[in-house]
Parts: C-alpha cells; sequence; structure tokens
C-alpha cells in the first residue's frame, strides 16, 4: 500500500478551509450593497482572468469541446445558488444541505455514467437523507422539506456539484488545468449571465455603481479561489477518491465552527445528529474494490 502523500492532503485541507470561511466574504460583499450573485460574477471573473494569465492556451479547448462549457454551466450555478444560500440563510443549515450532494452523485452516475447502485451506495443514500429530513424537521411545519429560498438553494447547489462531479469524470482525459480554467471561466461568464437576467427582470439589484470598499475584498477572494480550485486539483489527482472525499467534509467543521463563532448561525442538537449522518454518507460511498481506485 502506497503512503498518502502529506501534500496531497494538506492542498484539499486548504481548499476546505477556504470554502468553509467563503460565507463570510460573500456575507461582507452583501452588506455592502452587492448582491450575491454579482459578487459570485465578480469574484469568479477575476480568478478567472488571473487563471488565464498562466493557462491561456487552454480557453480555445472551451470552444472546441462543448461538454467543457457544460462543466463551466454547472460550476457557475452551483458557485451562485451556494453563495447566495450561505448570504441569507443560516450557514450550518446551508452546509449541511449542500452537503447531501453524494446522495445525487449516486443516482447521477447511474443515470449518466451507468454505474451500478451497490448495497453501500444505497446506504449512503439512506443516511444521507435520513440526516436532511432530521436537520429540516420543525413540528409546527410537518413534512420535513425545505421551507426558505436559501432552503432549497442549498439543495439546488449540491445537486449542481454532483453534476458538475459527474461531468468531470466523463472529462478524465483532459488535464487539470483545461478543467480548473472550465470551471472558473464557467463560474465568471454564467454568474455574469444569470446576473443580467434577473437584474433586468428587476429582481436582483445592479452591481453599479460598485462600492469602491467591495474591489479590494473582491480581490482578496478571487486570489483565495484560485489558490482553492488549484489545490483541489492537486489533492484530487495524487489520493484516493474516498480518502478526498473524507477530507474534504473538513469544509462542515470550517463552516460551523466559524459560523458559531461569528453569531452566524443556530447550532441546535437536531442540527449535530443529522449533521453526523450526511458526514458519514461518503465513508461508505464505495465498495472496497472501487474504493482502492485512485482518483
Amino acid at each position: 500500500m502506497q503512503p498518502i502523500p502529506k501534500s496531497a492532503v494538506a492542498a484539499l485541507l486548504l481548499n476546505t478551509f477556504i470554502w468553509g470561511l467563503s460565507w463570510t466574504g460573500t456575507r461582507a460583499l452583501e452588506g455592502m450593497g452587492l448582491h450575491p450573485l454579482w459578487a459570485t460574477a465578480a469574484i469568479f471573473s477575476g480568478c478567472a482572468l488571473l487563471l488565464l494569465t498562466l493557462r491561456h492556451r487552454e480557453l480555445p479547448l472551451l470552444w472546441r469541446h462543448p461538454a467543457l462549457l457544460g462543466v463551466g454551466l454547472a460550476t457557475g450555478l452551483t458557485n451562485a445558488s451556494f453563495n447566495m444560500a450561505v448570504a441569507y440563510g443560516d450557514v450550518v443549515r446551508v452546509i449541511l444541505l449542500f452537503y447531501l450532494m453524494p446522495v445525487w452523485t449516486v443516482i447521477l452516475a447511474r443515470l449518466v455514467l451507468h454505474e451500478a447502485i451497490t448495497p453501500r451506495s444505497l446506504a449512503r443514500v439512506a443516511l444521507g437523507l435520513g440526516g436532511a429530513f432530521i436537520v429540516l424537521y420543525q413540528p409546527r411545519l410537518g413534512l420535513p422539506l425545505p421551507q426558505s429560498l436559501p432552503d432549497w438553494m442549498a439543495v439546488a447547489s449540491g445537486l449542481l456539484f454532483a453534476v458538475t462531479n459527474v461531468l468531470l469524470r466523463r472529462l478524465h482525459g483532459f488535464s487539470d488545468g483545461t478543467r480548473a480554467v472550465a470551471m472558473l471561466v464557467g463560474s465568471g461568464v454564467f454568474a455574469s449571465l444569470l446576473g443580467v437576467v434577473l437584474s433586468a427582470a428587476g429582481m436582483v439589484a445592479w452591481p453599479l455603481p460598485l462600492p469602491m470598499a467591495a474591489v479590494p475584498v473582491v480581490a482578496l477572494w478571487a486570489v483565495l479561489f484560485l489558490v482553492s480550485n488549484l489545490s483541489l486539483q492537486y489533492g484530487v489527482a495524487r489520493l484516493p477518491a474516498n480518502i478526498a472525499a473524507v477530507i474534504m467534509l473538513a469544509e462542515i467543521l470550517v463552516a460551523t465552527f466559524s459560523a458559531w463563532m461569528l453569531g452566524a448561525a443556530e447550532l441546535r442538537p437536531q442540527d449535530l445528529i443529522g449533521g453526523v449522518l450526511i458526514i458519514a454518507a461518503p465513508w461508505i460511498v464505495r465498495d472496497r474494490r472501487v474504493a482502492a481506485q485512485p482518483a
């Protein structure tokens, strides 16, 4: 058995740490008058421009391979919906609902990649849904379904991220750099397009004039998300999939602890119980034969 590369573990932990604190940047920009959708567009557009200074030769591949544009679309919608959810919802609740993503991955992998649904994957679905029901349950509201727009956006972002993962699996023949360009350029472009459509419809405020105080915050998070994406690409390419999945769950801990410390979330006993079930789901994501394969 080969030793686990410490550098790859460190890279994934850095990725989860940045994403676990990302809600602070989104809420800070929202407090300055920049809607989370436009904040997402600004941050990832800056992120994409930074990456393209290093990997500009990858850009023409997006036009020659429409599947890469699909990755960009899914990633852009994921980031936009997630950032809006954490800006307006309870951070802990949003993170837990987002991490129903492994449930959707099982279903999509079966439908799109024709992967077998094993007893372990069924157990993951059961644990994930059970945990979500516990988190969402409120006696006065009856059936434990998402009750607010941030709830639904958190679920949607997890589903869209599962779509991204399945598409990336189909595009494993492309380099890490090409997939990173597709993800970051797509996030900036499609979040911007969505912002234009919703702003024109009067559903979202236009970002102009851009508050000058928002510029350094956008620049900071553009750099952080570039580092995060490159760390993700480095880590998942060098670790077994089951180990990578467990390490990335550290995002829940970072987001939960930071939100609780900063008074941005209420931590209820049922959140802890439901969260444990959701976190446990990826541990049984694969049977032993598949878990041994590298990502």
